[in-house]
């Protein structure tokens, strides 16, 4: 009786799905299937032979396809008019080749894919970019468009951005680099977003240096934004307005931008007293733009790269103030104007402190030993190019650092004794780097491995010395010196070990086994209920 009733519903089912897909759809297509292949494919989802990936509603197939990567959701899109249809309908994300031939396109390209809020525009640096006309043109087709980024689109101009900004008021986010637009095209978009929420400007070369340059800000986007990066500008402090009166800002980054920022920092805080990230890479800052940061009683992250006029002092005033501090990235570049004081400073006043990075600066056993007694969190540590880190150094931080989970250590004068010094220490520990250590040798790495089973070891003793420390994060990607700690998570399936998976299953199988994680039978079932009721 229960089988007679499960195979009458499959029957209405596919009954009801049929009559969906055969009611009249939208073909406008880029890549349009032969009408032979076409027929043949349709003719084989409405035999007996249909697999249930055809029994799947539009809102089910467009989930999975969400789940896919940009290269499979291609190959999806050819197999039949309707998985073509809703794999561009549900394609939220875009990235094209913005170079001048994109132009006659567009029109096409966005009648497919009219979904589409987070667009990405590249174009090669020795090629002509698109210009204001196709600029306008896409604005046009995506007025909900939430993000934009812009690379190397030389032929844009201020016009361009301007009716840019009127025709797609919603943007959020917008990230720009090797523009050649100026300061009126960048107004534009502060007076017309007003839902902005992070900005981020590189080599913007369209900006006027010196005393002449036009100042930009701060506009109606200002009281939206949280988020401001500011990259290799000539005149960076142009953005003066804008950044003071950002009053909701939350995270401020300035990257290798001249000007004397310890005259801004102090209006900035004034204004904009709840920031709670700062990096500073490269600009010329010292203790008083530091003191002035102290004010800024919410701060968490700080990261001081290559800033040599920031001395203990400045940093023991930020950490006075500053108790909520988690996170601390210095790069003291050899100046050796930061060190035992200035960690003592911090290892007093901020408790709460997880993470440390410590890059051309000595730390000695004495300000090592404050931080472990007073920041029990302290869970990830970096030390890279420190003279005065050895092995009873690290055996000190194996026995003292209960909580550190993940440590690196980037040419210092180490050696196998540190390593063993690790095997009964530090009981929380997960991730262990070492590179470019003299006196570590691959067989102590691998009785650390043996010793401790679960943790993982990673070993680089190349010793090219030729390739000097750097912190810099500039450019959003992956260290190289180990300083990056990417967060914790237990277990994690991204799109991309889907893609790469190679089995012999049918694309079906494959596209069910995506259903795991998904409330795919909800959606179909409510679907079917909606259906039966009409």
């Amino acid at each position: 009786m229960g089988q007679s009733v499960s195979a009458a519903k499959l029957r209405n089912r596919r009954d009801w799905n049929h009559r969906q897909r055969s009611k009249p759809k939208s073909t406008a297509l880029i890549c349009p299937m032969q009408a032979e292949e076409t027929e043949e494919l349709e003719r084989s989802n409405t035999d007996g032979s249909s697999d249930f990936i055809s029994d799947l509603p539009d809102e089910c197939l467009a989930c999975i396809f969400q789940s896919l990567s940009p290269a499979d959701r291609k190959r999806c899109s050819l197999v039949c008019r309707r998985w073509l249809l809703i794999e561009g309908q549900s394609r939220h994300r875009l990235s094209l080749n913005a170079q001048s031939d994109l132009q006659p396109l567009i029109p096409s390209i966005f009648s497919r894919f009219d979904a589409v809020t987070k667009l990405a525009l590249k174009c090669d640096r020795r090629s002509v970019s698109i210009g204001d006309e196709s600029l306008v043109l896409i604005s046009e087709q995506c007025r909900n468009l939430t993000r934009l980024k812009l690379r190397a689109c030389r032929d844009l101009t201020d016009a361009g951005m301007l009716a840019f900004a009127k025709n797609c008021k919603g943007l959020k986010k917008l990230s720009c680099g090797s523009c050649a637009f100026g300061a009126k095209g960048m107004n534009a978009v502060l007076d017309n977003c007003l839902a902005l929420e992070e900005l981020s400007v590189k080599r913007l070369r369209g900006i006027t240096d010196g005393a002449a340059a036009e100042p930009i800000g701060p506009g109606v986007a200002a009281a939206a934004l949280k988020t401001i990066c500011l990259k290799e500008l000539y005149n960076g402090q142009c953005f003066g307005p804008l950044i003071i009166g950002s009053k909701n800002l939350k995270s401020l980054k300035l990257f290798r931008c001249s000007g004397d920022w310890d005259k801004l920092f102090p209006l900035i805080v004034e204004r904009v007293a709840g920031m709670v990230e700062i990096h500073m890479e490269r600009i010329q800052v010292s203790d008083v733009g530091l003191a002035a940061i102290s004010n800024c009683s919410n701060l968490e992250i700080l990261h001081l790269v290559k800033t040599p006029e920031c001395t203990n002092a400045g940093l023991g005033a930020v950490a006075e103030k500053c108790n909520l501090l988690r996170k601390l990235h210095i790069d003291g570049w050899k100046a050796n104007r930061i060190g035992d004081q200035g960690l003592i400073a911090v290892a007093k006043s901020c408790p709460n402190l997880q993470e440390l990075v410590l890059i051309g600066v000595n730390p000695t056993k004495l300000s090592l030993e404050m931080l472990a007694s007073n920041c029990p969190n302290l869970e990830r540590l970096a030390l890279c190019g420190s003279d005065t880190v050895g092995d009873a150094e690290i055996s000190f931080i194996a026995v003292k650092c209960i909580a550190l989970k993940k440590l690196c250590i980037k040419n210092c004068p180490v050696s196998d004794h540190g390593m063993e010094a690790l095997a009964s220490g530090c009981p929380n520990l997960v991730k262990v780097k070492v590179k470019k250590c003299r006196g570590v040798t691959s067989e102590g790495a691998d009785w650390l491995r043996a010793t401790r089973g679960s943790l993982v070891v990673n070993l680089d003793i190349n010793l090219d010395m030729g390739e000097h420390l750097d912190a810099s994060a500039s450019d959003g990607g992956a260290q190289d010196n180990g300083i990056e700690f990417p967060p914790m998570v237990g277990s994690q399936i991204g799109a991309s070990s889907i893609a790469s998976s190679s089995t012999g299953r049918s694309t079906s199988f494959k596209l069910l086994g995506l259903m795991s994680g998904r409330s795919f039978v909800a959606c179909t079932l409510r679907r079917l209920a909606s259906s039966s009721r009409s």
